[in-house]
């Protein structure tokens, strides 16, 4: 008989940094792949700050909570090992939603073969729901335009560095919030930024003002905190609010007070929050606009390496400290 890990969520995560006591590392029993089923072994499994919703008992949000007692939700990438799928065949290399385990049995709904001849990392960094979740939120729902002005929030991060990159190849002036001054040099000097915010260290308004002399059109929102309510008095009439995340609220038993609406109604904006599960449908055409940029060599990326399974647990709360340098992967 052989077995696999998996790790199951049994409780409730309480506010502030994950504890590795919600967590419970099993040993599983290889199963064989039944009918129009297919077998994958995961290789790299993504970490992403979309979890702490997925693990919270929030029955009205845009995705049912992970159930107690079952695999934590993930994406990944990995290898099908078996398939009596007609989509599928041995060896064929796949993303999609795997969970927290070495190996993943599917029917095939929401796995995707990958076409693009790139390591694994490049994969889950830049094609996997990173890459996704920056092109549908930026040119679907964001909708920049040539000479308009863009603040990202997490402008370091998997989403909002590939968000920044694309509003550079379209012709935006970009400012990206980081949290460290290691984090700003590379945005700018790596990835074409026009300027970057410190929000531990900056004058947060008085670095706004300075690099958005002509106001903001664009804001692209993954982190919250206190520049939140100071983007949204510089945003230029019919601006545009991409809300995508809220990682400084996420550890928070209450969230923080959000913008004040007298700017809303003075200048006409729009605010739109938006989430990938309600586009899982549209990845093939979400593909077909990211990989242009890629291969042209307009998207960077760099990721960050966990080894085993299990250091998914502590991984987590690199959101909350920052202490990641790039996308958050866990080699299996």
């Amino acid at each position: 008989m052989t077995t696999y890990k998996a790790i199951k969520l049994i409780k409730r995560p309480e506010p502030g940094p994950v504890s590795p006591d919600i967590f419970e590392v099993t040993e599983k029993e290889l199963p064989k792949a039944g009918s129009g089923e297919i077998l994958i072994k995961q290789r790299q499994m993504s970490l992403d700050p979309a979890m702490f919703g997925w693990m919270s008992p929030d029955t009205e949000s845009y995705i049912p909570p992970v159930e107690l007692n079952t695999v934590m939700r993930s994406s990944g990438v990995g290898e099908v090992v078996e398939s009596n799928h007609p989509d599928f065949e041995v060896g064929d290399r796949v993303m999609g939603m795997m969970g927290w385990q070495e190996y993943a049995l599917s029917d095939g709904k929401g796995i995707n073969k990958v076409q693009a001849d790139v390591p694994d990392e490049t994969v889950l960094s830049v094609f996997a729901l990173p890459g996704l979740t920056a092109t549908q939120g930026l040119l679907n729902v964001g909708k920049p335009k040539n000479g308009e002005t863009l603040v990202v929030t997490g402008a370091a991060g998997s989403v909002g560095s590939i968000v920044g990159q694309i509003a550079k190849a379209e012709g935006l002036t970009v400012i990206g919030v980081v949290g460290s001054e290691e984090k700003a040099n590379w945005i700018i000097d790596e990835l074409g930024f026009d300027g970057a915010i410190n929000y531990k260290t900056d004058d947060l308004r008085d670095q706004l003002t300075k690099l958005t002399p002509d106001g903001v059109d664009l804001y692209f929102e993954n982190t919250g905190g206190p520049i939140q309510d100071l983007v949204v008095e510089r945003m230029n009439a019919h601006g545009r609010v991409v809300v995508c995340g809220m990682i400084a609220d996420y550890d928070k038993e209450v969230p923080s007070p959000g913008p004040s609406w007298v700017p809303v109604i003075k200048k006409r904006l729009t605010i739109q929050g938006f989430t990938m599960p309600d586009h899982f449908d549209q990845i093939p055409t979400l593909l077909q606009q990211l990989t242009p940029y890629v291969m042209s060599g307009k998207i960077k990326h760099r990721s960050h390496i966990l080894e085993g399974l299990e250091s998914a647990i502590e991984g987590l709360n690199m959101f909350f400290t920052g202490d990641n340098k790039g996308k958050l992967i866990v080699k299996l």
